[in-house]
C-alpha cells in the first residue's frame, strides 16, 4: 500500500514538473487573440467562483437599491466599467471582447452572483483577466452602488428606467417580477 501511494505522489510530481517544463520552454499558448477553450473557460470560472466563495465576506449591501443609489451606480458604471463590460446603449464593446478571457457584457448578460460576490470582484479585481482592483479608485460606498445597479439591471424601478432612456436614447431592460438570470459559469 505504501508503494502504491508513493507511486501516485511520484506520478503527480512528474506531471507537475512536466507542465512547468512545457510552460517554461514556451509550449503553452499565451496569445490573447484566440478564444479560450470551453474547458479552460469552465475551469477558470470555477476557480474564480471558488476563490471568491472562500475569501469574500458574505455581507449585505449597505447601500439600499433606492432610485438615487441605482442612478449613481449607473453613472459610476458608465464612467468606469462600460468600456470593457458594455454600455447602456447595449451595443457590443470590441475592447472588452479583446481580453482573454473576454470581459462579460454585464448589460446584455447581467451577472446572477450575489451582491457580496460582485462587490468582492470589483473591489479586488481578477488576476490574469485584465479586471483591475477598484479599491484604490472607488470608495466602498461607490462600489456598493455599482454592485446594486448591476444586481438590479433586470428589475430597475420606473424612475431609473426613465433616467436610462433619457441618458442613452435606448430602453433599459424592463422590470420584471421574475428576472431572467444568465449564468456565466
Amino acid at each position: 500500500m505504501r508503494n502504491f501511494i508513493l507511486g501516485i505522489v511520484f506520478a503527480i510530481v512528474v506531471l507537475l514538473l512536466a507542465g512547468i517544463g512545457l510552460a517554461l520552454l514556451g509550449f503553452l499558448p499565451t496569445r490573447a487573440n484566440t478564444p479560450p477553450s470551453q474547458t479552460e473557460s469552465h475551469f477558470a470560472m470555477s476557480a474564480l467562483d471558488s476563490s471568491v466563495d472562500r475569501h469574500a465576506p458574505h455581507m449585505n449591501n449597505p447601500q439600499p437599491p433606492t432610485d438615487e443609489n441605482l442612478i449613481s451606480g449607473m453613472k459610476i458604471f458608465v464612467m468606469n466599467c462600460a468600456g470593457c463590460h458594455g454600455g447602456l446603449d447595449r451595443k457590443p464593446v470590441e475592447f472588452g471582447r479583446a481580453f482573454y478571457p473576454p470581459a462579460p457584457n454585464l448589460i446584455m448578460e447581467p451577472d446572477d452572483d450575489p451582491e457580496w460576490h460582485i462587490f468582492y470582484v470589483i473591489h479586488n479585481g481578477v488576476r490574469y483577466a485584465g479586471m483591475p482592483a477598484w479599491d484604490k479608485t472607488l470608495s466602498d460606498a461607490d462600489t456598493w452602488k455599482v454592485t446594486a445597479f448591476l444586481s438590479h439591471i433586470e428589475k430597475l424601478p420606473p424612475a431609473v428606467q426613465d433616467y436610462w432612456k433619457k441618458s442613452t436614447g435606448t430602453e433599459a431592460p424592463p422590470a420584471s417580477e421574475e428576472p431572467e438570470h444568465h449564468d456565466h459559469h
